[in-house]
């Protein structure tokens, strides 16, 4: 395995990225199989807002270093 492959992922920052991702999923999964849009349009917002969740982290030193 080479060297820069071998930290890919493992940091606080990808982590969160990828739980709010699946919870933001989740939660609009659910909205449209109950059809609340209320829940599904939640779940939505939940997107970016990992996006911005992880690159906050990494600029706070959580991300891959440089």
């Amino acid at each position: 395995m080479s060297q820069e492959h071998e930290d890919h992922g493992h940091t606080v920052a990808a982590w969160t990225v990828s739980g709010l991702l699946m919870l933001g999923s989740v939660v609009a999964t659910l909205g449209v199989v109950v059809q609340n849009w209320t829940v599904f349009w939640v779940g939505m917002a939940l997107l970016p807002v990992a996006g911005i969740a992880g690159k906050v982290l990494a600029l706070m030193g959580f991300g891959k270093p440089a």
